[in-house]
């Protein structure tokens, strides 16, 4: 089938580049394939939303209902020294770019819905329910288009009844916008060398629940955003972050930095000590949990951030690292990269050019405020990483309020997440209180609550480049971080025999790609399973 314009992904990126093209000319042909079984099953996010690229887009995003629901009208920051003790940390002495006045605390599942719809009326063609499992290439070695994944296809490699061929969609641009560790954008990233020079990605695990409460603990529009405790016992980095949406939600999680070194840590199990913080705890006691979910953020910033442009396409939002760590926010800096993006095509495709190199994106990115915010904050990150979060964010508060990231230098880091492991034998190891079934909960149980399915029967997508390897050389060294690292139960050691296996519960995934990130082997390839399949995340 033959487009205009392919997107790979309907999340903020890829629907706002759709949107972007048919308002620019209404009779450019857009595809949007989305892996998830509709618009927003896979998207998760915080999400305190800045609208500043939204209302670029549809300055009458208002009056058209879009759902940004609950103004943000207090934020708060704490430092956590222990498990009981917290510290209010004035506002005087909180870095700018944490300040939310004119943001909202929204459901970003729900925002894609709602510019899927959007795009629709606009004439864009969205095939949810297709994932993109190959990149094809012309002759030359510029992208062709992608084609989606077969169907049908047993465990075996057989052909089912069930079985339907995947089809090759063709473009004159392709736009990739899988958000966080895409495992097409990966490989592009590798054929085009667009990470030359760049320091590694980094990457952070969000885990989030969304719960109901009731009425008098609820306070629509508070934000609090925490840091310390309980990542700090192990000299880990991270946060967490507690949001009051309307009809007494609330979102909460805890985003591990994968740069850690303690092979016995356990996010899933962190997140679950979080909750029971007394500063946490008052918000939650008394309320029911809705939902779970699991994703990974690139947090690496500028320093980190792949070259965009290739020919035949581009690579956009967290597949290319947009996201703005200093705010915690990604949503709006990866719609206006879709919107830079969807510019300069339509300026392309109006010279009748067609799968070369989009060069001039570059500089269009690098004028962009997208960009400004990036180069702001760039220091954020490795700061954090340098000096631990308090000392790391005394930097900040100095680079980013006093100077406005003038500061003439650029800090580095170097050594990419997968390479942070020390040996188990040399680390402190990590007992964890059983959860209550109030606060706290086992982790199948939360699995559960993200609506989770694959079909069972198909080749796994997790795919282990020496099947020997994981048990081999993580089992000793490192104690098989996999079965802790997953917030998803993925990953268990079994013995067979008396000879220990590990063992790959594939229909569990979240899709969260922090096996893809954290194995210190890098033994372990996330592709993507049938269409269809992984989380069905209802208001996330």
């Amino acid at each position: 089938m033959p487009f205009d314009v392919v997107i790979v992904g309907a999340g903020p990126a890829g629907l706002t580049a759709a949107c972007r093209l048919k308002q620019r000319n209404a009779e450019l042909s857009v595809c949007v394939v989305e892996k998830g079984s509709e618009v927003g099953a896979h998207i998760l996010s915080g999400a305190v939303f800045e609208p500043r690229a939204l209302t670029e887009l549809f300055p009458d995003w208002q009056s058209l209902g879009a759902p940004l629901k609950t103004a943000v009208v207090r934020d708060e920051i704490f430092y956590f020294t222990s498990a009981t003790q917290a510290h209010a940390v004035p506002n005087l002495l909180v870095p700018k770019t944490l300040h939310n006045q004119g943001n909202y605390i929204i459901s970003l599942g729900n925002l894609c819905r709602w510019l899927a719809t959007q795009a629709e009326a606009l004439g864009v063609e969205i095939f949810p329910g297709f994932a993109a499992s190959e990149i094809l290439y012309n002759t030359d070695g510029s992208v062709k288009g992608i084609a989606t994944g077969d169907m049908g296809i047993s465990a075996a490699g057989e052909h089912k009844p069930s079985y339907t061929q995947g089809m090759e969609l063709h473009a004159k641009y392709t736009l990739f916008c899988e958000g966080c560790r895409g495992h097409l954008g990966k490989q592009l990233i590798t054929q085009f060398a667009l990470d030359a020079g760049k320091d590694p990605q980094h990457y952070g695990l969000g885990i989030k629940e969304l719960w109901q409460v009731p009425a008098e603990q609820h306070h629509p529009g508070l934000v609090v955003h925490t840091t310390g405790w309980p990542l700090s016992e192990t000299g880990s980095h991270g946060g967490g972050f507690l949001y009051h949406l309307e009809d007494r939600q609330i979102a909460v999680g805890l985003i591990t930095d994968l740069s850690y070194t303690n092979p016995h840590l356990n996010p899933y199990e962190e997140f679950q000590r979080y909750k029971h913080q007394p500063q946490i705890a008052k918000h939650l006691t008394g309320g029911t949990r809705l939902s779970y979910g699991a994703r990974a953020i690139a947090k690496g910033g500028l320093q980190s951030q792949p070259r965009m442009h290739f020919p035949g396409g581009l690579l956009l939002g967290d597949n290319a690292g947009t996201l703005n760590f200093a705010k915690i926010k990604g949503s709006h800096t990866a719609m206006k990269s879709g919107l830079v993006a969807a510019d300069v095509i339509a300026k392309a495709l109006a010279a009748e050019r067609s799968s070369d190199d989009l060069a001039e994106f570059a500089s269009a990115w690098e004028d962009s405020w997208a960009y400004d915010e990036l180069h702001l904050q760039r220091n954020f990150g490795p700061a954090q990483h340098k000096w631990g979060n308090l000392l790391g964010s005394a930097y900040a508060f100095v680079d980013i309020n006093l100077f406005n990231g003038g500061l003439p230098w650029t800090l580095r880091d170097p050594i990419a997440d997968h390479a942070s492991l020390r040996l188990a034998n040399t680390c402190t190891g990590i007992t964890y209180p059983k959860p209550d079934g109030k606060l706290s909960f086992d982790k199948l149980s939360s699995v559960y609550l993200s609506n989770t399915n694959h079909e069972e029967d198909q080749p796994c997508h997790l795919h282990l480049k020496d099947a020997n390897l994981p048990i081999a050389s993580n089992l000793p060294h490192y104690n098989e971080p996999a079965q802790r690292y997953c917030p998803a139960g993925v990953y268990e050691v079994v013995e067979q025999d008396g000879v220990p296996r590990l063992q790959i519960n594939g229909q569990n995934c979240v899709h969260c790609k922090t096996c893809d990130i954290k194995d210190p082997a890098q033994n372990i390839t996330w592709v993507s399973p049938e269409g269809g399949g992984g989380p069905n995340y209802p208001n996330m």
